[in-house]
């Protein structure tokens, strides 16, 4: 049998991982000399409260390898097939500490994913490859599937204020924007695995707008057949309000709606929203 095995930034619905028996390997955030495993040992709740109050930025850090090691082993022992799936390599090196026990296990037959995405793409990477496991797909299979995902993806989201992207070191070519910090709310993208910037428009709402404007561009006559997930950071109602939005727009199924975690949360700051999809 295939078990599936991802890091704590797709944010999975709990119900999610339940049905499809999947393990969660988390990344790390350190509050000064306090380390907390994500969604294990800190909550999100308690995370964003102490992100208010910090008089510094908390640091993120991926898994080591051992922990992936202790759940591949078990798996691997229990005669099992494993793909994992892990945040983007070029905003983590969780991708390398998956790499690294792997080859600690050279007998167990183990595939390991950079995403290239993180949060909401991440999540509907998952959500396939658990689809095309309890349908029966084989590793190579849902390997080769995942591959084109990647190449349908599409993730976007504006946030109030570049300060936690910059600090974090995580901004990529988005420091384009940096000059104009005060002025504008830009919208960034994923895009090959790195945050690139696409606009700046002058207000929040318009950032919202336009970033569902590039949506329906995107998908052009595929939107109501669009897979689609939302994630927010302290703004639920505005997340409820972007939704409805979406759904009406592209004629979709009801996207996922998810909030952010610590690890994702450290860099983008409260105040975003993103979306994923994937036709």
């Amino acid at each position: 049998m295939i078990k599936i095995v991802a890091d704590s930034t797709g944010y999975l619905p709990e119900a999610t991982v339940r049905q499809h028996d999947i393990r969660i390997v988390p990344l790390l955030v350190r509050f000064g000399e306090e380390i907390f495993k994500e969604g294990v040992e800190l909550s999100n709740e308690d995370f964003y409260a102490r992100l208010k109050t910090s008089p510094t930025l908390p640091v993120t850090s991926q898994p080591s390898a051992g922990e992936f090691y202790d759940v591949f082993k078990e798996l691997a022992d229990a005669g099992h097939e494993i793909i994992v799936l892990t945040i983007s390599s070029k905003l983590s090196g969780t991708w390398n500490s998956a790499m690294a026990a792997t080859g600690m296990l050279p007998e167990a037959r183990i595939s390991v994913i950079d995403s290239l995405s993180t949060s909401i793409g991440l999540q509907l990477m998952i959500e396939a490859v658990a689809e095309a496991v309890a349908g029966g797909a084989t590793r190579p299979e849902i390997v080769e599937q995942v591959e084109e995902i990647k190449q349908k993806l599409y993730v976007l989201f504006a946030v109030d204020t570049l300060e936690y992207l910059a600090k974090g070191g995580r901004i990529g070519n988005a420091e384009a924007f940096l000059g104009t910090l005060l002025k504008i709310k830009p919208i960034l993208a994923l895009q090959d695995g790195a945050i690139e910037p696409l606009e700046q428009v002058r207000s929040r709402r318009k950032a919202l707008a336009r970033m569902l404007d590039l949506i329906v561009e995107y998908l052009g006559d595929d939107g109501s057949r669009a897979k689609v997930a939302i994630t927010h950071a302290l703004v639920p109602e505005e997340a409820q309000v972007f939704k409805k939005e979406i759904t009406a727009r592209l004629g979709c199924s009801e996207p996922s709606l998810a909030e952010l975690g610590a690890v994702i949360g450290t860099h983008t700051g409260p105040g975003v929203i993103g979306v994923g999809v994937c036709a």
